[in-house]
């Protein structure tokens, strides 16, 4: 009898096990969440380590897979990965891939998760397309001024002279190069893919230039603001420029060759790590009459819509780009913009010149257009830029040319 009650318990004890494991299978199976990102660097890596497992510490019943992409491929694993249906559950996206993932069905909306949030974050423009959020802001990224005091001192300029308008820079840069021995007054990008656009935009907005009209439909490149913008960047390019692709640019600042240039925070992080003896200063985008506009983009997190996991993927994006995750990202990457209003006011970024003018310069920069087709946009942009720099064309050919091109793809 007693063996017989003692088999009945323990059929029982096992049942009522089952029961508890079915009940709550979060926390004894767990849910997997597969994170695609970018960031590969030894100084940067363990900070996305640590993260993960700090998140996973937090939320015990989820799961963290981490997986590397690099800038060579990445673009294309992605649009393999979401066209096949499969894919990560999160990723971390360029502000320019946005607009093609979400036309295409391929990343979850997210607006009404974010909708409390939006005063705390900059950047939901970049991850709007059709008036509905598709990625979270998480470090955005712009360029602004780099210059080398010492030259311009040489040069006969006071030490507390920055350009701010574009006579001032262009008037800098002459003088500069006139101190001859390997000097130049500007440093001008070759015709290096995905760069050199980049360092005309600025020029063009600061003159008031437009893309397209005010209702989208017809592109304005070719405007006269557009022409004298160009005309401007060719003069500065002809006169004054070190031409050379970035590192090479950036290489030759440091060595103390050329008296200004544009640049991003990375160029902080070189004088900082390589001990750079550089005199040196940064300031904002020179305008025609006042400081102009810089070009804005930035790092974004995204949902897969074909994810089953989407309110855990959003509890880890969440997590990510609170401010102090922002602020322990930005001190081991020496990254100058985060996306998060609070984490910039972190004394990390409050007590440094030179991050500050990046944070400024946020609040006067452009992100280009979240259009699908802005990859394609942009090249008809990059060779009008070539042409007039390194071609035989006309600036004003070059751009209507370019104008023509992305009419007919907002046609297509």
């Amino acid at each position: 009898m007693c063996r017989k009650i003692r088999g009945v318990m323990g059929s029982q004890l096992v049942t009522i096990v089952l029961i508890a494991v079915l009940a709550a299978p979060s926390v004894i199976a767990g849910t997997t969440i597969e994170w695609w990102q970018f960031w590969t660097d030894p100084g940067i890596k363990p900070t996305i380590e640590s993260m993960v497992a700090e998140f996973e510490q937090a939320y015990p019943d989820i799961d963290i897979k981490l997986s590397d992409l690099t800038w060579a491929d990445g673009h294309a694993k992605i649009v393999l990965a979401l066209a096949s249906g499969t894919g990560p559950d999160v990723l971390e996206l360029g502000s320019d891939w946005i607009a093609q993932f979400a036309a295409a069905g391929h990343l979850a909306d997210i607006t009404d998760h974010v909708a409390a949030q939006q005063d705390g974050f900059q950047g939901w423009g970049m991850a709007t397309y059709a008036d509905r959020i598709y990625a979270k802001p998480w470090i955005l990224g712009t360029r602004v001024l780099f210059c080398n005091r010492g030259l311009l001192t040489r040069a006969g300029f006071d030490t507390d002279f920055a350009p701010i308008t574009w006579e001032d820079l262009l008037n800098a840069a002459v003088k500069v190069t006139a101190l001859g021995d390997d000097i130049y007054g500007w440093g001008s990008n070759t015709a290096e893919k995905h760069r050199l656009y980049k360092k005309f935009l600025p020029f063009f907005w600061s003159a008031g230039g437009q893309l397209f009209t005010d209702d989208g439909k017809y592109c304005v490149l070719a405007s006269d603001r557009g022409i004298a913008a160009l005309h401007f960047y060719k003069q500065l390019h002809d006169s004054c420029g070190f031409v050379s692709n970035q590192r090479g640019i950036e290489d030759a600042f440091l060595d103390g060759k050329i008296g200004m240039t544009i640049s991003g925070d990375w160029l902080l992080k070189r004088i900082e790590i390589e001990k750079r003896p550089i005199d040196f200063f940064t300031t904002l985008i020179p305008g025609i009459e006042f400081t102009g506009r810089s070009f804005l983009g930035g790092e974004f997190l995204a949902v897969n819509a074909a994810s089953k996991k989407t309110d855990a993927a959003l509890k880890f994006i969440d997590f990510i780009t609170l401010a102090k995750s922002q602020v322990a990202f930005c001190k081991a990457n020496r990254s100058a913009n985060p996306a998060s209003v609070e984490a910039q006011q972190d004394p990390y970024f409050k007590t440094n010149p030179n991050l500050q003018i990046f944070i400024k310069q946020i609040f006067s920069a452009n992100h280009p257009p979240v259009n699908p087709e802005w990859v394609n946009m942009e090249t008809a942009i990059e060779e009008a830029v070539e042409q007039a720099l390194f071609g035989s064309r006309l600036v004003a050919t070059s751009l209507h040319e370019a104008e023509k091109k992305i009419m007919k793809l907002m046609q297509e």
